[in-house]
């Protein structure tokens, strides 16, 4: 797991600065995507941090092959960093809740942590950026889907029974979703919706916002809305 480094001066100000506004706040878990990496949400990070976050409540875990696209899914090692992370970050919160935002296939696998342990009533706010919570079309439809594990049982094609079983579960205690309708990889066959809702819409979400931004933009460039929505 990344460990974010600071100076010793530079911690000292940021711990006196919360402390001056004595807020608690919900430790956050940032989920990156399909062979990304926790500095994809450096942006986000920084935020955080200038909002009164100390760098101690932010977690980014780091999962999965870097070389590998279509080896990785939502079952087996893959969800070992994520649940750590989170059970990392609840023990040092100091409202006993999380908040969580994940991107792309970073915002399914956090949801299944979520709901096979149980916490959605530990985690105050889930934010899922352009994730693909009703498949990828370039997937395939299970069980006529593309032959690798990303598109498979555990993962991303349509109708996945791994997908499907999200498909009634809450997250948190407040959900929302950031898509486009430009986006490259969930809305890669030139269609974005399943089912008639766009694929990256989270199920039971209480709110949507929408951004041309396209899949790794609505991750780097959207960091204050981010922090907007879990505060």
């Amino acid at each position: 797991m990344k460990r974010l480094m600071f100076s010793p001066v530079l911690l000292f100000l940021i711990s006196v600065s919360g402390l001056a506004l004595g807020q608690c706040r919900d430790a956050v878990v940032l989920v990156h995507g399909n062979t990304g990496s926790p500095s994809d949400w450096d942006n986000t990070v920084v935020e955080l941090l200038a909002r009164g976050w100390s760098a101690e409540e932010v977690f980014v875990p780091d999962w999965g092959s870097k070389r590998c696209a279509a080896c990785n899914d939502h079952n087996g090692s893959e969800e070992v960093p994520v649940l750590n992370a989170m059970i990392e970050a609840l023990a040092v919160s100091c409202t006993g809740k999380i908040d969580v935002i994940g991107h792309s296939m970073g915002a399914t696998l956090a949801a299944k942590q979520i709901a096979d342990y149980q916490l959605q009533g530990q985690v105050d706010a889930f934010v899922g950026v352009a994730g693909a919570f009703r498949g990828l079309w370039t997937c395939g439809v299970y069980p006529w889907n593309v032959w690798n594990s990303t598109c498979g049982f555990w993962g991303l094609s349509v109708n996945s029974p791994f997908l499907n079983s999200l498909g009634n579960q809450t997250f948190g205690q407040r959900v929302f979703s950031i898509k486009s309708w430009s986006d490259q990889v969930v809305c890669a066959t030139g269609v974005c919706t399943v089912g008639g809702m766009h694929s990256s819409r989270v199920p039971n979400e209480q709110g949507t916002l929408t951004f041309a931004l396209g899949h790794f933009g609505l991750q780097s460039q959207t960091a204050s809305v981010q922090v907007d929505l879990i505060e």
